[in-house]
């Protein structure tokens, strides 16, 4: 028996319906459970129950084992001089306040279902499983799951809007560099990502916005703060990006970027940084306020046409300045378009209407569904489990399950692991 699971049945009340009484044989009535302390001190706190005849209002600390107490030490801590209910497990020593008298106990192992024990120790049991639930899960209810799923969504642009925030504070609130930011950390992918985002940090959004109006300036200074421009080479292109670079780098006081090299090795040319550094400047070069348009997009349409652009003529034909290709014009994928959508376009929109005050929860959920899931590992193991990812949501919300609640043993606070516990 763990903490976790007594807190969950306080919590949720999760008891017979009999009459409750400590292990002093007085009745105890719960008025208000409390509030869950996550920190130091007691476990629930400004609960008021009715203890014999006694209306109280104070905290309630949980243990296993009655014991537990002193083992804690808080016959020391004066934090809990406010206890009006001890709540365990298994009562095996008597518990006294300072002042001697005996603190009431409530023994909940005489109160808590049979079959709700036994499923949340089948729960637990599970060690050697990919998930805790993974066989069960698919018996829980497909509108339960549903709802679950939206939530879990919602919590994830909660937490991605937690770098949303630092950014924004860092950059004293200029949406555009946050987004140009947030832009630059995808187009690096899982392999270059956190490379384009020390680069991206590495120079003043101002910079690139004076730069915006001239695709050979923006390329010159793109691959030159992202140190692609120190070989000695005897290419007409590669020369005009160092003299561009070298005046920009003057002009701006630029300071050399010292961070992560981008990495090539094992990736396919159109994924290299070059083809999506060059990209990346013909987006800024096409698009001026390009966070505004962003935002006042709504059709998943208008974002791939958005997005629908191409290279400059030499990008067309090299993937780096030493690879050459056939002329193409690497443009940026649907799919790319959809990563871009899914990690950086969404989260951004949902805190700044936020802000706003305006945020259309609907409104998004509907954009997210419109967009394909994502295949990965974490969606291919839930597939097998028969719990099909159908869009983006369905995958953003599976990463969040997986990452958050099964990987971290939470199935207590998980709509799933409770609807399994409490499955009589």
């Amino acid at each position: 028996m763990k903490e976790d699971f007594i807190a969950y049945i306080w919590k949720f009340q999760s008891f017979s319906q009999k009459i409750l009484r400590s292990v002093q044989e007085e009745e105890v009535q719960v008025l208000l459970v409390g509030q869950e302390n996550k920190n130091s001190g007691p476990d629930f706190f400004n609960s008021q129950l009715i203890i014999g005849n006694q209306k109280w209002a104070g905290n309630v600390e949980l243990h296993v084992k009655s014991s537990d107490w002193y083992v804690h030490g808080h016959e020391k801590d004066e934090n809990y001089d406010s206890v009006i209910l001890h709540v365990v497990w298994e009562r095996d020593v008597d518990i006294y306040r300072k002042n001697k008298t005996l603190l009431p106990t409530l023994e909940l192992n005489k109160y808590v279902n049979k079959e709700v024990q036994h499923n949340y120790q089948k729960l637990f049991n599970s060690s050697q499983k990919w998930i805790n639930c993974e066989n069960d899960i698919g018996k829980v209810d497909h509108f339960l799951l549903d709802n679950w799923m939206e939530r879990l969504y919602i919590e994830r642009l909660e937490q991605k809007s937690e770098l949303i925030s630092e950014l924004l504070f860092n950059s004293k609130n200029d949406w555009e560099a946050v987004l140009f930011k947030l832009l630059a950390k995808n187009f690096g992918l899982k392999v270059n990502g956190d490379a384009f985002f020390d680069w991206a940090n590495s120079m003043d959004f101002n910079i690139i916005k004076k730069q915006q109006h001239d695709l050979g300036g923006l390329e010159a200074l793109f691959f030159g703060q992202a140190n692609l421009l120190t070989d000695t080479l005897q290419d007409s292109y590669y020369l005009n990006l160092q003299k561009e670079y070298d005046y920009i780098k003057s002009k701006f006081n630029l300071i050399d970027r010292i961070g992560e090299r981008f990495q090539f090795f094992r990736l396919r040319p159109n994924n290299f940084p070059t083809v999506r550094l060059a990209q990346l400047a013909a987006l800024y070069n096409q698009h001026q306020n390009l966070f505004s348009k962003l935002i006042s997009t709504t059709q998943l349409k208008d974002f791939y046409n958005m997005f629908d652009i191409s290279v400059s003529v030499y990008w067309k034909m090299h993937y780096s300045f030493t690879a050459t290709s056939k002329k193409n014009a690497k443009k940026i994928t649907k799919a790319f378009v959809d990563l871009l959508l899914i990690n950086t376009i969404i989260p951004l929109k949902f805190i700044y209407l936020k802000q706003l005050g305006k945020l259309n929860e609907e409104e998004l959920l509907h954009m997210i569904r419109e967009i394909k899931s994502e295949k990965n590992t974490i969606i291919n193991k839930f597939n097998d489990l028969k719990i099909s990812s159908k869009n983006a949501l369905d995958s953003q919300s599976l990463i969040q399950l997986k990452n958050e609640y099964c990987s971290k043993q939470q199935c207590l606070q998980c709509t799933i692991g409770n609807t399994l516990i409490n499955n009589s």
